[in-house]
C-alpha cells in the first residue's frame, strides 16, 4: 500500500450511521492540516432513519470512491450499524486494481473482513472522522498520531501496558499478518463471504456494550469454527462498558478470552490500546506483517510496511 504524501486526494464516506456537518468539522481540519485534499461525496449527509441513505444510495457512494484512482484513501465516518447490508452490492475490481486505505473500525470491520478474506490488500483500523477532537490542541493524542504516522510513514512501534485487564498475559514472541476488528462483527460474519482466515494469523479483538454471556457466546462460536486454534498470537483491545445480568456471570469479558484460548500455546495480550477508547485507539494495518513481543504486563508491536 502506498504512503500518503502531501496533496493527496482523500474522502469521507458513511456505510453505516448518519453523520452531520458539525460532526465531520474536525476531521476535515485535521485532514486538510496534513496537506490532504478531502472529498465530501456529494449525498454524504443523507438520512433514512439511522442511515446515511438507503442501502443503494449508501452503497453507490462507497462504489465511486472504490472506483476513483485520484482517491487514496477512504475514511469511514462512523460505525453504528449498516456496512453488511451493502457489502454484497459493492465491486471491488477497481479497488484490486487500484488499492487504497480504507480505515475506520466497529461496524467497518465488515470491510476489514472482506477484505482480508477475498482480496489479501491491507486496511486500517483506526479512529474515525466522528471520533477526532474538536480542539486541535487534543490533535496530539495516540490515535490520531499513530493515525498519521502509519498513512506517511509506515511504519509503527506501540508498547502497550496491560492498562484495562483484570487477566495476565500469556507471554511469548510471535509474527504474523494481523486481521480481526470488532468481535461481535466477526462473530456475525461466521460462515459467509465476508470470513475471515485466522490461521497463522495475529488475531486483534476488542468490543463495546455487550452483556458477558454475549462475550462468551461469541468467542465460543469463533471457537467452535476453528478461528482460535492455529492462531500466531490474539490482542486484546478493550472491552468497554460490558454489562452483566442479576445473576452474574461470574467472569470479565478478558477472562471469558482467555479460558477459551487457555488449551492453545500462543502469546497473548489483554489490555491493548485500540477499541472503543476515543482518542486512545491507536491504528493497526490489518493484512500487514507484524513482530508482536508479549511480557507479563506489557506487548510490544512492530509494524512497518
Amino acid at each position: 500500500m502506498d504512503k500518503l504524501r502531501c496533496g493527496d486526494k482523500v474522502a469521507l464516506v458513511a456505510t453505516a450511521r448518519k453523520v452531520t456537518p458539525v460532526e465531520m468539522e474536525s476531521a476535515i481540519q485535521l485532514l486538510e492540516s496534513w496537506g490532504l485534499q478531502v472529498v465530501v461525496p456529494e449525498g454524504f449527509y443523507a438520512s433514512d432513519n439511522q442511515f446515511a441513505g438507503g442501502d443503494s444510495h449508501r452503497a453507490a457512494l462507497m462504489q465511486n470512491l472504490l472506483d476513483n484512482p485520484e482517491i487514496k484513501a477512504v475514511f469511514c465516518a462512523r460505525g453504528g450499524y449498516g456496512t453488511v447490508r451493502i457489502i454484497d452490492r459493492l465491486d471491488f475490481s477497481g479497488f484490486v486494481h487500484c488499492p487504497k486505505w480504507i480505515v475506520g473500525y466497529s461496524d467497518v470491520t465488515v470491510l476489514h473482513s472482506h477484505i482480508a478474506r477475498n482480496f489479501g490488500i491491507p486496511t486500517l483500523h483506526a479512529i474515525m472522522p466522528v471520533n477526532i477532537p474538536s480542539s486541535c490542541a487534543e490533535w496530539n493524542c495516540p490515535a490520531v498520531e499513530s493515525l498519521h504516522h502509519m498513512l506517511f510513514e509506515g511504519r509503527l512501534h506501540y508498547d502497550f501496558k496491560n492498562r484495562f485487564s483484570d487477566v495476565s498475559n500469556r507471554t511469548g514472541e510471535c509474527r504474523g499478518v494481523l486481521t480481526g476488528g470488532n468481535l461481535s462483527i466477526l462473530y456475525s460474519l461466521l460462515g459467509s463471504a465476508s470470513d475471515i482466515d485466522t490461521d497463522n494469523k495475529i488475531l486483534i479483538i476488542e468490543d463495546l456494550d455487550e452483556y458477558l454471556y454475549h462475550i462468551d457466546r461469541m468467542i465460543m462460536a469463533l471457537k467452535r469454527a476453528g478461528k482460535l486454534a492455529n492462531l500466531k498470537g490474539l490482542l486484546v483491545g478493550a472491552m468497554s462498558d460490558m454489562h452483566d445480568n442479576a445473576v452474574p456471570f461470574g467472569r470479565s469479558a478478558e477472562q471469558i478470552v482467555a479460558d477459551a484460548v487457555a488449551e492453545y500455546d500462543y502469546p497473548v495480550a489483554f489490555g491493548c490500546r485500540f477499541g472503543h477508547i476515543g482518542i486512545d485507539n491507536c491504528a493497526l494495518p490489518l493484512g500487514v506483517e507484524t513482530k508482536v513481543c508479549v511480557v507479563q504486563d506489557s506487548v510490544a508491536i512492530d509494524i512497518c510496511l
